[in-house]
């Protein structure tokens, strides 16, 4: 390979000159203030208040019950569904809180409905006890209107049941002689580790971030790459130093994303973009088709981790590159010893100093790498090319599939099965896409590969961007309809299993209409569902009782006296509409 370094060197130079000087002009901006560029001047200017001034409670005992009262600020609001309250003796049985009407807002943070509270709420919470002393923990979570989301709010609670005295703390009681100056000394300790050491450490961590399952393999691969390319100093030292930019540049800007979040308000820390379903997704697919790659299925999978470097044009030098780009986006689930107090130190520096520390992240990251390259022995001593090349190249697609099946059951557990199911298919349809691909190069094949792959790119993006719309529900139960029956109140009935199809078509189909959701609502009409996936002698008892077999089956009863309308076995949005009208209207007669 021949490269002309008066071409290389400059483009290379302009390249990173240009990323730190946008980082820490970008970064300074953001995180200064008033002549102080820490990252608490920004926090602290900012509008926000700290949680315990956001919110606070009293509690008032009573005979049975305990009243809280929560005092909420102005532009600020808390979650219905995110109060927890939990015993924390043998001797006291909490009973369910019993809670105020709130205001039903669509909420940008979960994505769905959810009812909230301004000014102020109050909870009563029956319970019963043969204790003098209550010890609770209480959780809430709010947000500000402005956009800023709390992170879950615990306080424990110590009741003193005779005179009424209540003390509230933010740790737990036998934390609380200790804890607090532990926790105190420990970030101290952290925020004045002399900043060398903390250079040392962020080296060191970035290090042993090759050895994770995930990043191992493209190392390796790369590694192996010299056996056979490059083989010239010059040429070793040129892709050391482009694969070195591309994992320091991108330390950087997660760095200066992850400033710029904080310092509007979120919390977060390393590895934050997993927090997102979406960017989760977009790595089960890359570490998916990295897999293949490796395993000889797939001839892109080759070019994403930069094996094809059989090219002799400077082109190689983006291959290395985004090499370097793609190790540190599969590293990012990932941490390593010493990595902790880098960055517990850097978020709590300057700008400049916290971009200094990840830049050393990635530094140590690619140092393998530069050594390789600049160290003419090292590479003398790697194995001579052969058939094994191909056989461990195909082995380390192993840990590339274990990391995306673990990140998939990431992905299922921050949305819902559904989601991964989801997943799933979009996996198949892309493999499906890129065989129809190799199968001819007419156009109307390669435009059915195409159609195929955006299919199974826009499975998982449509089911994670559908809200979920379907009407609130309650189990069925017997006790409860008849309870329900008695108070005249009209209730829908859907029995349905996770196995039947035509089930989850009438759902997503019919019930699931925003129509039929806020039809329900306006009428008071009371949803109950029959989860029959697994064995339920009740639902099948109820199902016998209309003569079926199975389901899906959907009964309306109207409001009063009346028997069951049964609907059919295949649900329009209109016919569910029809039925309810309906419904209504003769309840209503």
């Amino acid at each position: 390979m021949k490269i002309d370094l008066r071409t290389v060197l400059p483009k290379l130079a302009l390249i990173v000159s240009l990323a730190f000087a946008w980082s820490s002009s970008l970064g300074n901006d953001l995180l200064s203030g008033a002549g102080n560029n820490s990252l608490s001047s920004i926090v602290g200017n900012a509008d926000f208040v700290p949680v315990e001034q956001a919110y606070s409670v009293t509690v008032v005992v009573e005979a049975d019950q305990l009243l809280f009262n929560w005092t909420i600020r102005d532009g600020y609001y808390l979650y219905r569904d995110r109060f927890k309250f939990k015993s924390l003796d043998r001797n006291t049985v909490l009973d369910a809180p019993r809670f105020e009407s709130g205001l039903v807002k669509w909420d940008d943070y979960f994505e769905k409905e959810l009812e909230v509270y301004y000014r102020q709420t109050s909870v009563a919470l029956p319970f019963n006890s043969t204790a003098s002393q209550l010890s609770l923990q209480i959780e809430s979570q709010g947000c500000a209107d402005a956009g800023l989301c709390y992170p879950p709010y615990k306080q424990w609670l110590e009741i003193d049941l005779k005179s009424g005295i209540v003390e509230i703390s933010s740790l737990p009681a036998a934390q609380q002689s200790g804890a607090g100056q532990s926790e105190t000394i420990s970030a101290s300790t952290s925020t004045n580790l002399p900043l060398p050491l903390v250079l040392l450490f962020a080296l060191l961590g970035g290090m042993i971030l090759n050895l994770m399952p995930c990043v191992f393999p493209i190392l390796s691969i790369k590694v192996l790459s010299f056996t056979s390319n490059h083989k010239t100093d010059r040429s070793r030292h040129i892709h050391g130093l482009v694969y070195t930019a591309g994992v320091v540049i991108s330390f950087v800007a997660i760095a200066i994303a992850m400033l710029s979040l904080r310092a509007a308000g979120e919390s977060i820390g390393w590895g934050f973009q997993l927090q997102s379903p979406l960017f989760v997704t977009f790595l089960v697919y890359l570490f998916f088709v990295m897999g293949l790659g490796l395993s000889g299925y797939l001839e892109i999978g080759s070019s994403l981790m930069s094996l094809g470097q059989s090219t002799q044009r400077e082109e190689g030098l983006h291959s290395s590159f985004m090499t370097g780009v793609l190790a540190t986006t599969v590293a990012s689930p990932c941490t390593a010893p010493f990595m902790a107090p880098a960055l517990g130190f850097a978020i709590s520096q300057s700008a400049a100093t916290a971009l200094l520390v990840f830049a050393f992240l990635g530094l140590g990251m690619a140092l393998p790498f530069i050594l390789l390259a600049w160290i003419p022995g090292l590479t003398q001593r790697l194995p001579k090319p052969g058939p094994w090349m191909d056989r461990f190249k195909q082995f380390l697609a192993f840990p590339i599939y274990l990391s995306a099946v673990w990140l998939l059951w990431v992905v299922g557990r921050q949305t819902s099965i559904d989601m991964a199911a989801a997943v799933i298919a979009g996996l198949i349809l892309l493999v499906m896409g890129l065989w129809i691909w190799k199968l001819n190069n007419k156009p109307a094949t390669r435009l059915l590969s195409a159609l195929t792959i955006a299919a199974g790119l826009a499975t998982p993006l449509a089911a994670l961007s559908e809200a979920e719309s379907e009407p609130e529900f309650a189990p069925y139960s017997a006790e409860l309809l008849a309870e329900l029956r008695s108070d005249n109140r009209p209730v829908f009935i859907n029995l349905t299993a996770d196995w039947c199809i035509t089930c989850l078509v009438n759902e997503r189909v019919a019930l699931s209409s925003d129509a039929v959701h806020q039809l329900m609502r306006d009428n008071q009409v009371t949803y109950l569902k029959g989860d029959w996936t697994n064995s339920d002698p009740e639902i099948t008892k109820l199902l016998r009782s209309f003569n079926r077999s199975g389901v899906p089956l959907y009964l309306l009863y109207p409001k009063g006296p009346g028997e069951a309308q049964v609907l059919p076995q295949i649900l329009t949005e209109s016919m569910v509409i029809s039925a309810l009208e309906q419904a209504l209207t003769v309840a209503k007669n």
